[in-house]
């Protein structure tokens, strides 16, 4: 690779900042008041960190076109591949449903009608509309390509500036107020509770996907020395960045009052405190909307290129005709089948607690991210022993396997943490549900690959000879 193509610390460190920036996770770091910071290290330390090192070595190993899928087919074998790229797939199914549930308050708020924006059928029917407008565009035009760097702005950088710099401004002028969710500080308070360990997934949440930084290390000048201080930058920026804006949201919403889903309610009331006009929650809300609408645009094609690649190799059944690809690579029957599911899962929505059902959608995908993750821990410290000698351009520790088991325990120890955590706070119902649906959707391609038949790929490979 030549040097103009290879990316400096700095670079690296606002990729890494750019993947993991949100203001979707600030209304739920911010409703764990004091204890945040607690919740935000053990992130940090047990989730984040772990899975950012062994994604770091796998991809400086196998810099074939891949990710996950290729790390664990590659460590394990391609059953558990195969369940890895399926796992990444349906996890868009609650996942995008827990992104999409912002329209709705966003949009209300935009026309200034609160009570819309706390509507729960409104919400509803903002999902599963707007969802499938996205989904007819990309089955028609390549919206990656528009949607990447606008979404990016729109839903991340300007709201995320927003909040901090009015946030900031509020808080100076108010100073703490007792009666927010932040409350008066004391050091028990920076400890957890049962309270607030509802909260454990969904802020672990913030950081999933950092996986993909490992990507990067190929492209990085000097990865040995680079990457792990890139990731640990852009990791203290963000937790700073975050924990920041959360504070000044937990200062000015009243104890009690958290709207998980509606960004735009600690921005009201920023408004209100400063004596500034109510147009700019309008605006702000106008352009995260279109900001999500963007992000939504980007990823709907994004995981299911994994199926694509899964259908062609022979993995799933041919009848479902998911390698079959339009003039721009989008494979219809794919995108087809998460929106329906996609939508199906919306229906949770008709339940009019709001915030009930995001942490129903963000905690399912939490769980089904666990399962995944434990595969890329297992797979990676097998890895180690089955081969020892394959070229490691970047690896944990410099010899030897004590470090990668150290950071492989920890980030195992995290997975079942808060698998175990969000299970037991959710309620008997809640709980049940997510777990019936995890085990369903993780057992699902173990039953497929149980019955794969030579035809599939037979099939697939007549089908791409068929296009050229």
């Amino acid at each position: 690779m030549s040097e103009n193509t290879k990316i400096s610390l700095g670079t690296f460190v606002g990729i890494g900042m750019a993947m993991i920036a949100t203001v979707r996770s600030v209304p739920t770091l911010a409703a764990a008041s004091w204890q945040m910071f607690f919740y935000m290290a053990f992130a940090v330390i047990f989730f984040a960190l772990p899975v950012s090192l062994m994604s770091g070595e796998f991809s400086a190993m196998l810099q074939d076109a891949g990710g996950p899928q290729l790390w664990v087919r590659t460590g394990l074998n391609q059953k558990w591949g195969f369940t890895t790229a399926w796992l990444l797939w349906v996890q868009i199914f609650p996942g995008m449903v827990m992104v999409a549930s912002t329209l709705g308050p966003l949009l209300g708020n935009t026309v200034g009608n609160v009570a819309l924006s706390q509507n729960h059928w409104f919400t509803l029917a903002c999902i599963i509309v707007i969802y499938w407008i996205i989904t007819i565009l990309n089955l028609k035009f390549d919206m990656v390509k528009f949607a990447g760097n606008f979404g990016v702005w729109f839903g991340v950088y300007i709201p995320f500036a927003v909040m901090i710099i009015m946030g900031i401004a509020a808080s100076v002028k108010t100073g703490i107020d007792v009666h927010s969710v932040l409350g008066t500080f004391s050091a028990h308070k920076l400890l957890p509770d049962v309270s607030t360990f509802k909260y454990v997934a969904a802020i672990s949440f913030i950081f999933t996907g950092i996986e993909t930084l490992g990507v990067y290390v190929p492209r990085m000048k000097d990865a040995t020395h680079d990457f792990v201080r890139g990731v640990v930058f852009a990791l203290v920026a963000m937790v700073v960045l975050n924990v920041l804006n959360a504070i000044c949201v937990a200062n000015v919403v009243p104890k009690g009052s958290t709207e998980l889903t509606n960004i735009t309610q600690p921005v009201l009331l920023f408004c209100k405190i400063l004596g500034w006009p109510t147009w700019i929650a309008n605006v702000f809300s106008l352009l995260a909307a279109i900001g999500v609408f963007l992000q939504l645009s980007g990823w709907v094609t994004g995981p299911s290129q994994s199926m694509i690649q899964v259908a062609r190799e022979g993995l799933i059944p041919s009848k479902w005709g998911f390698f079959k690809h339009n003039k721009i690579g989008v494979a219809r029957n794919v995108i087809l089948t998460q929106s329906t599911c996609i939508t199906i899962f919306a229906l949770m929505y008709a339940l009019p607690d709001i915030n009930g059902v995001f942490l129903l959608l963000t905690n399912t995908t939490t769980l089904l991210y666990c399962v995944l993750y434990f595969l890329i821990a297992i797979a990676f410290i097998h890895l180690r022993y089955t081969e020892p000698d394959m070229p490691r351009p970047y690896r944990i520790g410099k010899h030897g396997n004590v470090a990668a088991w150290i950071w492989t325990i920890f980030f195992i120890f995290g997975i079942l943490a808060i698998a175990i955590v969000t299970l037991a706070t959710a309620g008997v119902a809640s709980a049940i549900t997510m777990a019936v649906i995890t085990i369903v959707l993780t057992v699902i391609p173990l039953i497929i690959n149980a019955h794969k038949n030579d035809q599939w790929l037979k099939d697939a490979q007549a089908y791409e000879a068929s296009q050229k």
